[in-house]
């Protein structure tokens, strides 16, 4: 049997795309003589859909796509993800489908069990639970049909009481298949890969992955869809970042049911489902930013900015550029994402910008082929003062001075945006976010944040990796010292630790969700802690007032991580 898998990028509600889409690959399955072609998660209405699942005319959308593309499944079977009415009243409406199609017909239904509910998934608000579990023969061959999650309760801390495939194996498949819309973060590739050996292994089984592929505003799906023996063998690993096509004949492979493996066999998972990565304090700097690692996060970055513009209609950017390493970074994927010529500066230099931050940023600008203009904001700022004074008084220069600045060059920005129809990039970074260190209305403002799930140091080594093959971003901008420059000689280690120690600290509390105990058993500061926690949790307010963040790590601001913003833990 020759099983062919569409690695492709669909548009959450965009019915007539997808169709279409997942028809051109059934067309090209039958042309290269496939028995059965594979589609992934939610296909049909793409993934995530969240609160349009609430809407029965989205639902009836999502079952006249079916019917459609029932009609092509003539020859050939299909595996498609869609949502499916549960006829029963008591449960969800809903259930989180693989639907299998042959002979224009509906063949067999998977329905999905384990409905995640964490970090950026809340699927048990709309899914109910699968109960009911089926191998589904077709031609010959029993299939243990699988959606996403439910192959990742291994281990020995198991999320869920259920595991379908301990219930599938006992009706003996020849094979597993699994749907999956599965979010890339930058060490979550090894995890995938280790989720589908442990379960060859366990079951003694081949299978078949489709992984999902595209950015929806947040969260990146990096595709990565596989086919493996029942030994762990690697028999095909389709393209990361990249739609995709592949057939592989089961008969060319390793169908002979393999003797399921002990569980002391199987990789090993903390509670989090991750195999093993650095806890060592002092090599978090070297893992964060690992060219493995920096050179996944361009990748999702490109992508993320590329879909974001293209499924909302978008063709052209704007940002500020500083002459500072963010916004250098930010413009270069950017450019990347969108072409040269759809990206605009804007360099809005105030009394305390340097000459050196100007020319930097123009150097940028033309490595790039930029368009740019130079607005300073010196009079505007003025104005702002003058117009001030009588509330002001002669009280001393402080914060608020500072942030009319970052708010006279936000100004400028949403004008120019809203005049020609760009969308501004926010250039904050993670660090900052973190800590607060940002004006709102101001620095902080935007339509999305390309690094803001992006440390600072992570920032740099992007810059480094960006010029690997040739200054694209000035030296200068990677090797001064970094400086919002809103009064004289300023430096953002006034305000904040150094960066090296910063990122260490926040890495561990953010991602590994260490407490303060915890980190100074690490050896951290205890003062440094309780400040840098204290910055974290006290600026929440700002962080929920932000653009959606460009998701890359396993825990990125936004849809999934929801704490309280006048919580008073550790603030």
């Amino acid at each position: 049997m020759k099983i062919a898998i569409a690695q492709q990028n669909y548009h959450i509600g965009n019915f007539e795309d997808n169709t279409r889409k997942i028809m051109g690959a059934i067309q090209y399955a039958k042309s290269r003589k496939a028995d059965l072609v594979v589609f992934s998660e939610l296909s049909i209405c793409g993934y995530p859909p969240r609160d349009f699942l609430e809407f029965d005319d989205f639902i009836n959308e999502c079952y006249k796509a079916i019917d459609i593309i029932k009609e092509q499944a003539d020859t050939i079977g299909v595996i498609v993800g869609s949502p499916q009415r549960n006829p029963l009243k008591e449960g969800k409406d809903l259930f989180n489908a693989a639907w299998l199609l042959y002979d224009k017909k509906v063949l067999g239904v998977a329905h999905k069990t384990l409905l995640p509910n964490y970090d950026v998934f809340d699927e048990y608000r709309y899914f109910e639970p699968g109960y009911d579990w089926n191998v589904l023969e077709f031609k010959g061959k029993k299939i243990a049909l699988t959606v996403c999650e439910d192959i990742w309760n291994l281990g020995d801390n198991p999320l869920y009481r259920q595991c379908p495939m301990d219930k599938l194996i006992t009706q003996q498949p020849d094979l597993m298949i699994n749907i999956s819309a599965s979010p890339f973060d930058y060490d979550h590739d090894k995890d995938r890969e280790e989720i589908i050996r442990a379960n060859v292994l366990k079951y003694g089984l081949p299978m078949f992955y489709c992984n999902a592929i595209g950015s929806q505003t947040e969260i990146v799906f990096d595709g990565g869809s596989m086919v493996m023996d029942a030994n762990g063998q690697i028999i095909k690993e389709m393209k990361y970042f990249e739609e995709d096509f592949a057939i592989v004949n089961l008969d060319e492979i390793q169908v002979q049911k393999a003797k399921p493996k002990p569980m002391k066999a199987i990789p090993e998972f903390d509670k989090d489902m991750r195999v093993g990565k650095v806890q060592d304090p002092e090599k978090i700097i070297e893992y964060l930013t690992s060219d493995e690692n920096i050179g996944q996060i361009k990748e999702a970055l490109i992508l993320g900015i590329r879909d974001y513009f293209r499924k909302m209609g978008f063709t052209k950017a704007i940002l500020g550029s500083s002459g500072g390493i963010d916004s250098a970074v930010t413009q270069a994927l950017a450019t990347r994402a969108l072409g040269r010529e759809n990206v605009r500066a804007v360099l809005m230099p105030s009394h305390f910008s340097t000459s050196h931050s100007v020319e930097d940023a123009e150097q940028l600008s033309k490595n790039l082929g930029n368009p740019y203009d130079i607005i300073p904001i010196k009079n505007i700022y003025d104005s702002f003062l003058h117009t001030l004074q009588p509330v002001f008084g002669d009280l001393p220069f402080g914060l608020a001075e500072e942030n009319l600045q970052s708010r006279s060059r936000g100004n400028l920005l949403m004008s120019i945006s809203n005049k020609f129809g760009y969308i501004l990039l926010n250039t904050s970074n993670k660090s900052e976010l973190s800590t607060g260190y940002g004006t709102l209305y101001g620095d902080m403002a935007g339509g999305l944040s390309v690094l803001g799930d992006v440390y600072k140091m992570q920032v740099y080594a992007l810059a480094n990796y960006l010029n690997r093959n040739g200054e694209i971003i000035p030296e200068n901008i990677i090797t001064k010292p970094p400086s919002a420059e809103l009064r004289p000689d300023q430096k953002d280690s006034d305000s904040l630790p150094d960066y090296a120690v910063l990122d260490k600290v926040l890495y561990q509390y953010i991602e590994r969700r260490k407490g303060p105990k915890e980190l100074v058993a690490m050896g951290f500061d205890e003062a440094l802690v309780r400040r840098v926690l204290k910055l974290v949790n006290s600026n929440e307010y700002k962080r929920n007032q932000f653009c959606p963040i460009i998701r890359v790590s396993c825990k990125a601001f936004g849809v999934g991580r929801r704490v309280p913003i006048v919580g008073k833990y550790l603030s």
